[in-house]
């Protein structure tokens, strides 16, 4: 029996995608609606990443949007601020696509990321049946395990600090992104003036170097997805985007409609 769902091929598909570099572009979802997926889907994003570290989200929120985007075809990663094995063995087995760690700065780090996510021998992930990723128990186990073996999760570490304890290249090998968290970074850095903004390019310039040599598709965040913003921030190499998020752009959009609506001639007053 073989042993497939809408999950493990998104993975595939943008795995595949990564490996050509192609370049996919996604966004963080910190509301908890499911309309914002939706409205993701909609809009013809290429996946969303669920943020459990800069929102408000409760895990069972967290996995209720994982299983609604899993359910309508869009990949869904969740960003975790660190390893939790049980927490991310949840996030997967509700049919996220994959998982995006931050703050990463030791290679153990990531070791620890890929035995959390993948199946005995080659991890130390604990396996169940009674879950959506296996049909609640409709998945022949060895079929369940080959699937997950073969469309792993994607693996995404943000490197996000002007220093790391271990070196880049052993950072980033065995993830599918390096990611640039460019606002960490920036504020590393010390934010502002010419000297800082020179770093922050240098500092990208080797994270997407380090990324190349180890094998491994290079990302980053910006506010918009603009050519110009992602030049700006040195992603012009980035198959992996992630453009601003559904918080963001729904307050961009209200401050520019009351903007307008502030600027409106108003009503002649009436006639005494």
């Amino acid at each position: 029996m073989t042993w497939a769902t809408p999950v493990t091929d998104a993975r595939r598909r943008l795995r595949a995608a990564l490996a050509a570099g192609r370049r996919i572009t996604g966004t963080f979802v910190k509301l908890p609606t499911i309309d914002c997926v939706d409205l993701a889907r909609q809009a013809g994003f290429d996946f969303v990443v669920v943020d459990g570290e800069h929102s408000a989200l409760t895990d069972e929120t967290v996995l209720a949007l994982v299983r609604h985007a899993a359910a309508t075809g869009l990949p869904a990663l969740v960003r975790v601020p660190s390893v939790d094995p049980a927490w991310i063995n949840r996030v997967l087995e509700s049919g996220a696509a994959g998982v995006q760690l931050s703050m990463l700065t030791r290679a153990a780090e990531t070791s620890a990321l890929v035995a959390a996510t993948r199946y005995a021998p080659y991890g130390e992930r604990s396996v169940s049946l009674a879950h959506p990723a296996a049909g609640f128990g409709a998945a022949d186990l060895a079929a369940y395990l080959a699937a997950e073996e073969r469309d792993r999760p994607l693996l995404v570490g943000q490197i996000e600090t002007a220093t790391t304890r271990d070196p880049l290249v052993e950072l980033v090998r065995g993830l599918d992104v390096a990611f640039v968290g460019t606002t960490d970074l920036a504020v590393g850095l010390g934010l502002a003036g010419a000297a800082d903004q020179t770093a922050l390019a240098a500092r990208v310039a080797e994270i997407a170097a380090a990324a190349r040599a180890a094998g491994t598709a290079f990302g980053g965040w910006v506010a918009r997805p603009e050519a110009a913003l992602i030049g700006a921030a040195g992603l012009d190499s980035a198959a992996y985007i992630i453009a601003g998020s559904d918080l963001q752009f729904l307050g961009s959009a209200l401050r520019a409609t009351a903007a307008v609506a502030r600027d409106l001639p108003g009503p002649e007053p009436a006639a005494p």
